[in-house]
């Protein structure tokens, strides 16, 4: 009794007792009035929850409730019953996808080297340009200059995909009644960085060129928006700050190397974090929009495979399974991300 006694209990020496130890007392009234403060909060904020709620029902019936159709995986297809009464089939699907030597086993191999190099290539090039985009208008002392900017870089972030594709498909493939080819492809046939034979039948017909096209396109549409957390984090930095560093004699590019990128580190590396957790989440409607039979090879990414084959196909069960083991090695990219930047540098999503 004396060893359990004293997990929580203190030797008083002078009566020769054990007692109550006041921190532990405290503690236990902190754990017993736990939910008593919970929904003192709740009742005191109440109009930030009930903000909440149209959230929380975008999650319930987007995220959570579409989880039970990932049953078909597993299931025999049948449109007639539902995914409940259906039989079970193993992991069929998952065998076929990844060990299988069908045609549909190659086309998921290929979607899923395409997914990963178009995001890859996205997060070399496209994440650090929000980066750039901030720190130009941080050093932008007009407001009215800087006001006019951001304007002009966020502006394509509120055009539709189909509108965007539009315009990417008229610069480098339709142009004017008498030549087939856009105002990019004749501006790169005169540079001589292409042939006229490649203009003529359209960059969007190369699979050599579609990667391009869609990292350029998808920088230009996003990278202004973007920058706008990083802008925010900017102009958050003390000025004393700033001061100091002209003080000892720090010129713009040293000020911007050892003030404004450590103030923001930390926001780099959620954001970063976040990046990697939608790494293989290639937007399906963009591809879809742009690339053609002749692209499959360069431009077939996962979620057009799982439309291909789940719509068009009616193999709904090996869709299901394509985008499941895109999703599994997404959340498995965000844990390692996330365990490698808390062990680094002490700053983590969770």
């Amino acid at each position: 009794m004396k060893n359990i006694a004293s997990d929580y209990l203190i030797y008083d020496e002078t009566k020769g007792i054990y007692k109550e130890d006041p921190e532990q007392a405290v503690r236990d009234d902190v754990e017993k009035h736990q939910w008593a403060g919970v929904l003192h909060i709740i009742l005191r904020d109440w109009r930030l929850y009930i903000m909440l709620v149209p959230m929380i029902l975008v999650f319930l019936f987007w995220r959570y409730f579409p989880m039970y159709e990932l049953l078909g995986c597993f299931k025999v297809s049948d449109e007639v019953k539902p995914v409940a009464q259906q039989f079970y089939k193993g992991f069929s699907e998952f065998k076929g996808l990844l060990f299988g030597s069908s045609a549909k086993s190659y086309d998921f191999w290929r979607a899923m080297r395409n997914t990963f190099l178009l995001s890859f290539y996205g997060l070399c090039f496209g994440f650090p340009m929000p980066i750039i985009i901030a720190l130009f208008f941080n050093e932008i002392r007009s407001n009215v200059a800087r006001s006019v900017y951001q304007v002009m870089t966020y502006l394509p972030k509120f055009m539709s995909t189909v509108v965007m594709t539009t315009l990417v498909t008229m610069l480098v493939k339709q142009g004017s009644l008498t030549s087939s080819m856009g105002v990019l492809s004749q501006l790169f046939v005169k540079l001589g960085l292409i042939t006229s034979e490649v203009g003529n039948a359209g960059l969007l017909n190369a699979p050599g060129f579609f990667r391009a096209i869609y990292l350029v396109s998808g920088i230009w549409e996003g990278a202004g928006y973007d920058s706008i957390v990083f802008f925010a984090a900017i102009i958050a930095i003390a000025p004393t700050s700033y001061e100091a560093a002209q003080i000892d004699g720090a010129g713009k590019m040293a000020q911007m190397r050892y003030v404004v990128l450590p103030s923001i580190l930390s926001t780099i590396v959620i954001m970063l974090i976040s990046r990697i957790g939608s790494l293989l989440n290639v937007g399906y409607e963009k591809v879809l929009l742009l690339y053609n039979t002749n692209t499959y090879m360069t431009a077939d990414v996962v979620s057009t495979f799982a439309q291909r084959y789940g719509i068009q196909g009616s193999l709904k069960g090996l869709a299901s399974a394509a985008e499941m083991m895109n999703n599994v090695v997404g959340m498995l990219l965000v844990i390692s991300a996330n365990t490698i930047a808390r062990k680094a540098s002490d700053v983590s999503l969770y």
